[in-house]
């Protein structure tokens, strides 16, 4: 998971990530998270196992998945949506509804809402250094003062706040505005001196076709900005400042490959608006499938094999990044879990409950690069269409691919290594493949060219062969 997906329950979510095939057909799924767009109502699904060619996506509503399309990402099995930008949903990209002076009667836009603090008194531990004040003989009250005033006091380079007071200058908060009104808010980050930024795919989608675009830094600095390009699947986007400053200072990429559970995390966006805000967690778990949307009848699902993380994270906090101890990007946040939601595509926007998902910076990396040099994301795939069911023990084979196609692409490399409708994949590599969907996140952490191992049973027997990747260009 936009905005942030946020809101629905996710379907039992499968032990490994899904793997991409041929253009899958779109539906709805869960909600991404990168912007905060007023929540859409999701797409009921179709009765029936769906199917669809690899990556599939699963149906909008949570359910049994109907035969997916042929185009692109197969919809999506009820998942989180997208938690903080874009549609409505339990993941990352929820939608909101945007506050007064300039309502947008869009789903993306963030209701307006008045804050009140609650002032809690505090015990000021040993260690810092005070000076008693003198006794006021009028009042009969003593007072204690600190030495030094908050902004006296020095952190250290590893502390939460030293790496926060770095990252921020580099992260923007994003408005995205289509042509009717509609939008919402998102987060983003320098990815790079030339003014690319990198958010979600559901934070930019409203001012795909001639919308408007801006990114506002913190210092209050506010640019125009164009889609450079973006990929659904993925939910990666990378857009351009127009007449981007000379001083901008990209983050530092780390490795999620190398991340480990338990590391500590820092997230940072704009939640329900709140621009520039910091939340710290762990990493919860790793290579978690996740199918995210937001929620709305045209979307099509993205597939992750994500970062899980219990960080803070709320719609409007979708394309953010996630920090690791040392400030480094380690993931993108996209998409949530929330109780609030009443299934696929609800109408609440609740928030955080410790269930965030990032996408993994290696696989965003490299799509945000494909982006900027050819405008369109590459999909690796194996050239086989699958069920999107979930209970099913594996990735199944259908009998049939989407629009009557071929389950198995003539030619393809499922094709190539005797694999047959019917045949069930349980493993990628050393990855437990136990659904579709699954499979299709855990191929799309690959590239083109890559070689895997597949694991299927066949009759009752299990066989392994190696196969490798095909590509496919373009969402459609």
């Amino acid at each position: 998971m936009s905005t942030e997906n946020e809101g629905t329950a996710v379907p039992p979510a499968p032990s490994a990530p899904p793997v991409p095939v041929d253009a899958p057909a779109s539906a709805p799924g869960a909600a991404p998270q990168g912007r905060a767009p007023s929540a859409a109502p999701g797409p009921a699904q179709p009765e029936g196992a769906p199917t669809t060619q690899f990556p599939p996506v699963p149906p909008g509503r949570p359910g049994a998945p109907s035969a997916a399309a042929a185009g692109w990402p197969p919809p999506p099995p009820v998942m989180p949506v997208y938690g903080g930008g874009g549609g409505a949903g339990g993941a990352w990209g929820a939608s909101y509804q945007e506050p007064d002076p300039k309502p947008k009667g869009s789903r993306g836009g963030l209701v307006a809402a008045i804050l009140v603090a609650a002032l809690v008194a505090g015990g000021v531990g040993g260690g810092i250094g005070y000076q008693l004040a003198r006794n006021d003989d009028s009042t009969g009250s003593t007072t204690v003062s600190a030495a030094t005033s908050g902004g006296d006091v020095k952190h250290d380079n590893g502390s939460v706040a030293a790496v926060a007071a770095k990252a921020l200058p580099s992260t923007v908060t994003i408005e995205a505005e289509s042509n009717n009104g509609q939008g919402g808010t998102g987060t983003g980050f320098v990815f790079d001196k030339q003014g690319h930024i990198v958010t979600n795919n559901h934070v930019v989608a409203e001012a795909v076709d001639g919308g408007k675009l801006s990114a506002t830094f913190p210092n209050g600095k506010k640019y125009d900005a164009e889609i450079i390009g973006h990929a659904q699947g993925y939910d990666v986007a990378v857009i351009k400042l127009k007449n981007a400053p000379s001083d901008l200072q990209p983050l530092p990429l780390g490795d999620s490959d190398k991340v480990s559970v338990g590391d500590a995390t820092i997230a940072i966006g704009a939640p329900f608006g709140l621009s520039n805000t910091v939340t710290t967690g762990i990493i919860s778990a790793k290579n978690r499938p996740v199918a995210s949307s937001d929620g709305s009848s045209s979307s099509k699902a993205s597939y992750m094999s994500a970062l899980q993380t219990d960080a803070s994270i709320n719609p409007g906090n979708s394309g953010g990044p996630l920090l690791d101890a040392q400030g480094a990007v380690i993931g993108i946040n996209s998409a949530i879990q929330s109780t609030g939601s009443n299934g696929m595509g609800g109408s609440s926007q609740s928030g955080s409950i410790g269930l965030g998902f990032a996408i993994p910076i290696n696989q965003a990396k490299y799509v945000a690069q494909q982006l900027i040099k050819t405008g369109k994301p590459v999909y690796a795939k194996i050239g086989a269409s699958v069920s999107l069911e979930e209970g099913s023990g594996g990735a199944k084979i259908t009998d049939q691919g989407a629009a009557g196609t071929a389950a198995v692409e003539p030619g393809g490399p499922a094709d190539r290594v005797g694999l047959k409708p019917g045949d069930v994949i349980t493993k990628l590599d050393d990855r437990v493949i136990d659904s579709g969907p699954t499979l299709i996140g855990e191929i799309w952490t690959h590239k083109p060219g890559d070689k895997v191992t597949i694991t299927y049973e066949r009759d009752g027997k299990s066989h392994t062969v190696d196969l490798t990747l095909a590509s496919r260009a373009g969402d459609s």
